[in-house]
């Protein structure tokens, strides 16, 4: 075996040993993110009522062990044990099932609403959700408030036409207690929770200077498409300074916020659910887990604790107002504290497109609908506006090519004079076009321009609730993909279904790419065939986006389509262009000294070229 050999047996073992490592490294992190991920399910996990039928059986009071629930419980050994019961607070938009054990929403129903197979749409919905405080027992553990039962729970109707519910926790002493309020008012998708805590600071340690609010939230399936519906389950906040941020469930786990937080919201694709602080009280900050269980139904679950500052105050208060309702840009808006910010408009390298949409696409779409209520038709009329908008730019560039198209033959002539000497003839082409008047780059601006459009209506259309669940031709629903056949099997880069929309879009890019071949350098394989593979390429991408951006793609295809034929055929005429061109050639022309100096290096790279040959 030759010394080759060796080497690469020994490159081959170290890459084995380093694989092996890092494979067991990796299972071990991911060991260690379950058990941790486990324990935190276990501590939230609603506890079992007392169970007091064990003590009659056994001859004794059917009463429990009081000094046994005081070991356990503490001061709120008392609320140990009861009996469920609900209350209802409704409006036109929220009905909230409240219960007293815990004192906190069991249900949360959005009635306009439905999910994607029509059922009721819950955003609270099983024992997994709950809102809780954390209080220390006797023996040195903490309890959760949702573990206890509260007393109270009458609705009361006020005079503003709000409705009302307080729930108590009370501890022996009748002036030591925790108390939720909940306030709904008789619109909107807001309700008020204020936290008081009065004579607390002689329960708690004199050390305490933060309340923790426990809050687990679960999210089930709404959407038809359950991938893209993780991949919008975030979580968003807001720091104190008004510094906005999220992060998606599925990539991260865990997430500590030690800064102080205005609100912390949980995002789903259309929906969401966030506490908000009130009355320039902050948050202390916040430590977020978070799960995306292998299930069908489940999109993600949070597992939130929120830091409250405690004054230590004998009555003391902290007012929450949690939203729960649709990613509605005007709706959030409303509350002037950037919740609208969790709407993706624009993100990463092209986040400027949020201004477009902020200020264009989203004022003009709400104008539209105000008289327009098909949303087909709207997207129609907002793809003609825009096109209109850039009407100017579009007729220069179909200019520049007409100008371009005329100048061909010269540049031929050009290109087999020069042959491989791609240098001399890009100079004597610089000079052609500058001899013609012509700018060989007035045909990009228009792209120039509408690039911004294209990613604004890229981000807007799949994060629009104004789509969700609407109709248009055949797309059931124009908020998710336009699917006419869904196949039996996956095929790789592009999916399980077909959607029309995305092919007639493919299909006048196509087109459009073949209309313009002309402009594309005929001599460069990649130029002359970029155009179209491009559009194959995005076929699979846009596969599974909503039907309403890839109709919109479809429409301003279609509609460049019908501009290029007309102007070319009615407006240009290419034999005054051709004229006029003499006559741009027979004007002397001043050169810039940029110009000099660029046809100055020009020459000395092409003298430096011919002296190597």
């Amino acid at each position: 075996m030759d010394r080759n050999s060796v080497i690469g047996f020994v490159l081959l073992g170290v890459l084995l040993v380093g694989y092996i490592f890092f494979n067991q490294k990796q299972q071990g992190e991911a060991r260690k993110e379950k058990a941790r991920q486990d324990s935190i399910a276990n501590i939230n996990k609603p506890k079992v009522p007392v169970d007091t039928t064990g003590y009659a059986a056994a001859g004794t009071s059917a009463t429990p062990d009081s000094t046994r629930l005081a070991g356990e419980y503490g001061a709120f050994a008392n609320a140990a044990n009861g009996t469920a019961q609900t209350a209802v607070l409704e409006n036109e938009v929220l009905k909230i099932t409240f219960t007293n054990q815990g004192g906190q929403p069991a249900t949360v129903q959005l009635k306009k609403f439905k999910t994607f197979d029509g059922g009721p749409l819950m955003l609270v919905n099983g024992s997994f959700n709950r809102i809780s405080m954390q209080l220390p027992a006797n023996n040195n553990t903490l309890l959760n408030t949702a573990d206890l039962f509260f007393t109270g729970g009458t609705v009361q109707k006020l005079a503003d036409g709000s409705q009302a519910i307080t729930y108590r926790l009370s501890t022996p002493n009748p002036e030591q207690f925790l108390e939720y309020v909940y306030t709904l008012k008789q619109d909107g998708y807001a309700v008020d929770f204020d936290i008081h805590a009065v004579g607390l600071e002689n329960v708690l340690p004199a050390s305490q200077k933060t309340l923790s609010l426990q809050w687990d939230n679960q999210n089930d399936r709404q959407e038809q498409d359950m991938q893209n519906e993780r991949l919008n389950n975030q979580v968003h906040y807001q720091t104190g300074e008004g510094k906005h941020d999220y992060f998606t469930l599925e990539r991260t786990s865990h997430q500590p916020l030690e800064n102080k937080l205005r609100w912390v919201g949980v995002k789903q694709q259309f929906f969401n659910t966030t506490l908000i602080s009130k009355k320039d009280n902050n948050f202390a900050g916040a430590d977020i887990n978070s799960k995306v269980p292998e299930s069908g139904n489940i999109v993600g679950q949070t597992f939130t604790t929120l830091s409250i500052p405690y004054t230590r105050a004998h009555d003391f208060s902290f007012p929450i107002e949690i939203y729960y309702g649709p990613n509605h840009y005007k709706t959030l808006k409303s509350f002037d504290i950037g919740l609208e910010n969790i709407i993706p408009l624009g993100s990463g390298i092209f986040a400027f497109v949020k201004y477009v949409n902020k200020w264009v696409i989203i004022p003009v779409f709400n104008f539209l609908s105000g008289f327009i209520h098909n949303y087909g038709v709207i997207i129609i009329f907002l793809t003609l506006f825009i096109r209109l908008l850039i009407a100017p730019f579009t007729y220069q560039s179909y200019v520049s090519s007409a100008k371009m198209k005329v100048l061909k033959p010269e540049i031929d002539a050009l290109r087999a004079k020069h042959g491989d000497d791609q240098q001399a003839f890009g100079m004597d082409q610089m000079k052609l076009f500058k001899s013609a008047g012509v700018n060989p780059l007035g045909g990009c601006l228009p792209a120039v321009m509408q690039l911004p459009i294209l990613v604004a209506m890229y981000s807007f259309f799949p994060s629009s609730i104004e789509l969700r669940q609407e109709s248009f031709l055949w797309a059931k629903d124009l908020s998710t993909y336009d699917s006419i056949l869904n196949l039996p099997f996956t095929i790789p880069f592009y999916g399980n279904h077909i959607s029309l929309f995305t092919l007639l879009m493919t299909a006048t890019s196509l087109m459009l790419a073949f209309n313009n071949r002309g402009m594309a350098d005929q001599s460069n394989p990649v130029m002359k065939y970029m155009p179209y593979i491009f559009p194959v390429m995005l076929l699979g991408i846009f596969n599974r986006l909503a039907s309403a951006l890839t109709f919109y793609y479809f429409l301003s295809n279609v509609i460049s389509i019908l501009l290029q034929w007309v102007i070319q055929k009615f407006i240009i005429n290419h034999d005054k262009i051709h004229a006029q061109i003499q006559e741009n050639k027979k004007k002397p022309k001043s050169k810039s000294k940029w110009q000099e100096k660029l046809e100055e290096m020009q020459q000395r790279q092409q003298g430096a070229q011919q002296r190597k040959k």
